[in-house]
């Protein structure tokens, strides 16, 4: 034991010793893990920090300890009694509608809040002008008070004082919303918020049958033994059918946490990648160095070292510069979420706690010094290998044969780390566990890739060319590089066309969000006795127009074959949102116009017997449902059940009036409804659009329209948000590459300078040289880049359509520019490093012979 310790601190003393030159052949070694480890660092610790300002704040974000949610109908009768039971409660509506000014110059679509005296039970809602929430909103000179949005002020050109049109009632501005406490918590808004009393919706008419709206229910829980998860499960014990979301106050923002904790594993995910890919630097970087230190190594196996004496110098050697490339992939790890955090916190408006997260910072360093070893393991067992005498004879290390089983052992057992690491860390283990089998099975196709370019390159017939004949032949000679820059060049490539193909499918979401006969107007909430005159009215503004009536209410489903929604083991989750809450629905005498059925058939018109369902095909199958099943949905109160007679398709990207379920008419007869219009006009334009907007919403002021190119462009904007994230990522992977290429080229220059001088002593040009090399370069980056093609397509396929539930189309343009740009790159890097090699002179090389 005694012994060992010596040798270790021996092996430390000349580690230490050698380094006093500096990092003198480490840097790319440095780059590949630092860049790994901050971004892994940075990422975490942001969304540690989101999560963090959630949590510690929950009660202000929810502005209640718990939070019960009805959509369409408002609780009554024993429900009701519950949540009034437990504690002081404030009730809510939520809904959107148009407010427009007094002369009907201008109008916007709103999203309103009309809240109780009760409001905020925790936070606070502050206006300016400064003032209390109860003052605001109070009724003066016969106009209730109104907080507007900023965005919604500007717009309309509105000031403390101005009147402001909401249905049938005139409101007075009392000010602008600066915060409202519960902003968060309730998603995201496609319209400015406005802020009202229960009393000034009632005013206003909005509220009527078949109303979108959301009716809110907030409590501060009287006993403090309580706790708001024990009551959530109670309450849904005592009332499984009430159709209620509840949330409480330690998942205040339950969307923002899992979509915050989805992109924080994405990236995380990204930043993994990143950092395995830089693991193949560093092994690159670690059989660069060894080279450069050949004489050193062969000094101290001649003088009597024990090769694992040589082995523990250069290990201990390589984890010192490890741990420094960590600590500086830790410091900026932990600067880049100080400066991103006030960003966030200001667009969350919440307060993100900005400092130090230890977790992230050592689930990074861990991740960077498994990845250290893995990686370097294998070039120091090559290094052991060798005889002092063939490195004395510039032999490579390659020669050294097959590293001892201790080595290889070590390396699996370290990867086998790497993995369990990065799969329990990760939300989705399952994701994490595919990702790295993703990974493992690249490697070893590309490895496979390798082989296979030497052996066609091999049996290849020879060019006349000679600088395209020494190009083939450098692919497939004794120590080629071929191995090392498929391997470099391929997984990096992999994930930037990966990432490319994300970015891009993104893109073309957004710009085929609205096709070519996309409506231009939804119009909402009219009822039946506005009908008539809303078709005259549209038939004036818009003569060319094609507008579509379709009666609309609301249904909740209770049971599937008399089995509880909320106990309906369906095959897929894919479709359990069509179990949760309300649904549009409605009913039809014949087939709608842009479905088709898939299987089954469409009632008689005249039909009046037991009510009958059509299901949308796919909900339906990924629900487990099949023809003649039955589905028990509550309307107005009234529980109906209906067979399932067919099964339609339905384009929902169409934009069109569509539903899960379409009834027959007789299901509703005689129930009162809402009705639902599309307005398309090919003849429309931006003045157009705003006539038709002012007409309708001076006409109609309970009727709710949406611009759906206005929507579209609020949707991008969160869309493009999240691509700004990718092309960061894609950055990353972008610098990871390059460093990672020139670890692999870095790594065989000496050996590329020995050829080239041989080659120029009998009789090559250096232009000749040049081609050869840029055709040799060229030949791998496009060998390379067919597998990176197929393997960052899959890559992006599954990213889009299992984690982002998005449709994947492969997009040849975006794939085979980021291919053919890494093609560039890698010609530029090979002739940077050899360029410098053709200029030095014979005799360098000569005398080692």
């Amino acid at each position: 034991m005694r012994q060992n310790r010596l040798n270790l601190l021996l092996a430390l003393k000349f580690a230490l010793r050698e380094m006093r030159g500096g990092l003198s052949g480490f840097y790319i070694f440095l780059a590949c893990i630092a860049l790994g480890v901050a971004a892994i660092a940075a990422v975490n610790s942001v969304s540690d920090a989101v999560n963090a300002g959630i949590a510690e704040r929950g009660r202000e974000i929810l502005a209640a300890d718990i939070r019960f949610e009805r959509d369409n109908e408002p609780l009554s009768g024993e429900a009701l009694a519950y949540i009034e039971a437990l504690g002081p409660t404030s009730q809510s509506v939520t809904m959107r509608s148009m407010t427009r000014l007094p002369d009907g110059s201008d109008q916007s679509l709103a999203e309103i809040k009309a809240v109780d005296g009760a409001y905020p039970l925790y936070g606070e809602v502050i206006s300016d002008p400064a003032m209390p929430v109860g003052e605001a909103l109070a009724e003066t000179d016969g106009r209730y008070g109104v907080l507007v949005a900023p965005l919604l002020a500007e717009r309309l050109g509105l000031a403390p004082g101005d009147s402001l049109l909401l249905g049938n009632a005139e409101l007075m501005v009392s000010g602008t919303l600066a915060q409202e406490p519960d902003a968060l918590s309730e998603g995201f808004a496609f319209a400015p918020r406005i802020l009202i009393s229960r009393q000034a919706l009632e005013a206003s008419g909005l509220v009527q049958i078949g109303s979108l709206a959301e009716y809110g229910y907030r409590v501060r829980l009287a006993d403090p033994a309580m706790t708001p998860e024990a009551v959530k499960t109670e309450a849904e014990e005592k009332f499984p059918d009430t159709g209620w979301q509840i949330r409480t106050s330690d998942r205040a923002a339950p969307s923002l946490s899992e979509n915050v904790d989805r992109l924080s594993e994405f990236l995380t995910l990204v930043g993994l990648a990143t950092l395995i890919t830089g693991g193949v630097g560093i092994a690159n970087a670690v059989s660069a160095y060894l080279e450069s230190r050949r004489r050193a190594i062969a000094a101290f196996k001649c003088m009597g070292a024990p090769a694992d004496m040589v082995v523990a110098i250069y290990f201990l050697q390589i984890m010192l510069v490890a741990l420094i490339g960590i600590a500086i992939g830790l410091v900026f790890g932990a600067i880049i979420p100080l400066i991103a955090l006030p960003l966030l916190s200001s667009l969350l408006e919440i307060a993100i706690p900005a400092g130090i997260f230890p977790w992230a910072l050592a689930l990074a360093a861990l991740f960077g010094i498994l990845t250290a070893l893995a990686f370097a393991i294998l070039p120091l067992a090559a290094a052991r290998n060798v005889p002092a005498t063939a490195l004395l004879r510039e032999h490579s290390f390659d020669e050294g044969g097959r590293p001892a089983w201790p080595f290889l052992a070590a390396t699996g057992v370290t990867l086998a780390l790497l993995a369990a690491l990065a799969i329990f860390t990760a939300e989705e283990r399952f994701v994490a566990a595919v990702f790295l089998a993703s990974v493992a099975g690249a490697f070893v196709v590309l490895r496979l890739v390798a082989l296979a370019i030497k052996w066609l390159a091999a049996r290849a017939p020879r060019p006349h060319a000679p600088s395209l004949r020494l190009a083939v032949g450098n692919i497939h000679r004794p120590g080629a590089l071929t191995g090392s820059v498929v391997l470099s060049l391929g997984l990096g490539l992999t994930l930037l066309v990966g990432l490319a193909l994300i970015d891009g499918n993104l893109n073309r979401e957004l710009s085929r969000s609205l096709p070519e006969r996309a409506p231009d107007f939804f119009f909402v909430d009219i009822q039946g006795s506005e009908v008539e005159g809303f078709k005259a009215l549209i038939n004036e503004e818009a003569p060319d127009g094609e507008l579509a009536l379709v009666p609309m209410l609301r249904g909740r489903i209770l049971a599937l074959n008399d089995t509880r929604a909320s106990e309906w083991d369906a095959p897929s989750e894919d479709a359990k949102w069509v179990l949760r809450g309300d649904r549009g629905i409605t009913y039809d005498a014949t087939l709608p116009e842009n479905s088709a059925l898939a299987e089954g058939e469409w009632w008689p018109e005249d039909y009046s017997g037991d009510p009958l369902v059509s299901f949308s095909a796919d909900e339906g199958k990924e629900l487990g449902l099949k023809l003649g099943d039955t589905v028990t949905i509550s309307v107005l109160g009234r529980d109906i059940t209906a067979t399932i007679a067919n099964f339609r398709t339905v384009e929902w990207d169409s934009l069109s009036i569509n539903f899960v379920m379409v009834f027959s008419p007789n299901t509703f007869a005689g129930a009162p409804h809402a009705w639902l219009a599309t307005l398309t006009d090919p003849g429309s334009d931006t003045a157009t659009n705003a006539d038709i907007l002012g007409a309708v919403t001076r006409a109609f002021p309970t009727v709710t329209t949406i611009e759906v190119k206005a929507a579209l462009e609020i949707a991008g904007d969160l869309v493009s948000q999240l691509a700004t994230a990718i092309r960061a990522a894609a950055a990353i992977a972008l610098i990871a590459s390059v460093l990672v290429l020139s670890g692999a080229l870095a790594a065989g220059n000496r050996r590329r300078g020995h050829d080239a001088v041989v080659m120029k002593t009998l009789g090559a040009t250096r232009p000749a040289l040049i081609r050869a090399f840029v055709y040799e370069y060229l030949l791998l980056g496009l060998a390379t880049g067919v597998f990176a093609l197929a393997a960052g397509s899959a890559a992006a396929w599954y990213a889009l359509t299992k984690i982002m539930m998005l449709p994947f189309a492969l997009l040849p343009a975006v794939a085979l520019a980021t291919v053919l740009g890494a093609v560039i790159v890698t010609v530029a890097i090979g002739l940077a490093g050899t360029w410098h090699l053709l200029g030095q002179k014979p005799a360098l090389y000569l005398r080692e012979l």
